[in-house]
């Protein structure tokens, strides 16, 4: 693929002006140049940022990191992997090259990077500080069109994958008198978020009915009508007018009055939600953990 700087900017992490400071000082990377003289990258050169960007978080000078072969780097990168450095700039290590190999499509080092990091740091802070911020920089590049549907399909399937495992590995507590179910309406299906939800409400000891994506609201009632349910959790990530979105908003508080319908998503969407009795915003992973401690009696 060919990449802009701009894009490279958004999947590095590192501005534009920085990468062509490290172009002409250090001769960091070599891009070509289009008839309007304007700089293209390749996959390789992308590739090497996200190198570069991981050794010189990891404390090394960017003159020396800059200098090294594309070998030499992936040398040291093994060896970085393993030092106890700032978590900040662990995360960050692991973001660069979750990236990197997750481009490449190489499922056994992707995987492997993000077993490491789950056994080090636990799924929880994993998915705030190395997934979601991954999730995020893949997500500029798929508005744009500036990635290939086939490599956020490959990351994101991978990342589910082991959330679905960590699930699964749970035992039950049955602390909680609550049940959940979780479901995203019909137009949507990035569900990773609700996985992530439903993970952190079997940790808590909730009861969970997980529906996934593309839900009609017909089959929500059917679960309603056949188990007493406390609680809805939802997320409506992709753009609509806000009218449409709380017109949607709307028939949920109208259908389930008995249910708190919790709700994230698109926050220019749900900027201007309508005032539903039982609706609750959550615009953070830390609001949810809140509504999480919050009804652990039913209530």
């Amino acid at each position: 693929m060919t990449y802009s700087i701009s894009d490279l900017e958004q999947l590095s992490g590192v501005q534009v002006h920085t990468i062509r400071v490290w172009e002409r000082r250090y001769h960091a990377l070599e891009p070509e140049r289009s008839a309007g003289n304007t700089r293209l990258y390749n996959d390789d050169q992308l590739k090497r940022l996200l190198n570069i960007v991981s050794l010189s978080e990891s404390g090394l000078k960017i003159s020396h990191v800059c200098s090294l072969s594309d070998q030499e780097m992936n040398q040291l990168l093994d060896k970085e992997l393993d030092k106890p450095v700032s978590a900040i700039a662990h995360y960050e290590l692991y973001i660069s090259q979750l990236l990197r190999v997750g481009l490449g499509y190489n499922e056994n080092e992707f995987d492997n990077l993000i077993t490491k990091a789950i056994q080090e740091y636990g799924l929880k802070d994993t998915y705030i500080n190395v997934m979601y911020p991954l999730l995020v920089r893949l997500g500029l590049m798929w508005r744009v069109d500036n990635i290939c549907p086939a490599q956020e399909h490959f990351l994101s399937n991978i990342i589910k994958r082991k959330i679905s495992a960590a699930i699964d590995e749970l035992k039950e507590k049955a602390i909680s008198k609550s049940t959940w179910v979780l479901f995203l309406p019909e137009d949507e299906d990035h569900d990773i978020g609700l996985l992530f939800a439903h993970y952190l409400l079997k940790q808590a000891g909730h009861k969970v009915i997980y529906l996934g994506g593309k839900v009609p609201l017909a089959s929500v009632q059917n679960v309603i009508s056949s188990i007493e349910i406390h609680h809805l959790l939802l997320f409506m990530v992709r753009s609509h007018p806000n009218f449409k979105a709380n017109d949607y908003l709307l028939q949920l508080g109208n259908t389930f009055t008995k249910q708190t319908i919790h709700i994230a998503g698109n926050s220019s969407m749900l900027a201007d939600i309508p005032e539903i009795t039982n609706l609750r915003l959550m615009k953070s992973i830390a609001d949810l953990e809140t509504q999480i401690k919050t009804n652990v009696d039913g209530k």
